[in-house]
């Protein structure tokens, strides 16, 4: 667990620690797959998966805990991802996949 000293007299403070999530997809015609979401202020540029010579699309990402929205980007289309089991409405009538990292 990282600990950050703060104050003059050596008070500690622990900071949550991180967790890393595989984000993966499955799509062997791609020729590219980003992940977007809440945890990167929905930067497509910020998290390219790469690519298996099975077409399966993987990253991982270190994050705080906390309850996260996100999609695929596959070849400039957003995409659910279809193992994700919750979901939340998003402001374009469209829904993002929603996670919970403990």
């Amino acid at each position: 667990m990282a600990v950050k000293r703060t104050g003059a007299k050596g008070e500690e403070k622990k900071q949550p620690t991180k967790k890393k999530v595989v984000f993966q997809l499955l799509a062997p015609e791609a020729q590219s797959v980003r992940v977007a979401g809440s945890f990167n202020n929905w930067d497509t540029q910020s998290y390219e998966l790469k690519k298996d010579k099975k077409g399966l699309w993987k990253t991982t990402i270190s994050l705080e805990p906390g309850t996260y929205e996100y999609l695929f980007l596959v070849d400039g289309k957003w995409e659910k991802d279809p193992a994700c089991k919750e979901f939340v409405s998003n402001p374009f009538g469209g829904q993002n996949c929603f996670i919970t990292v403990t």
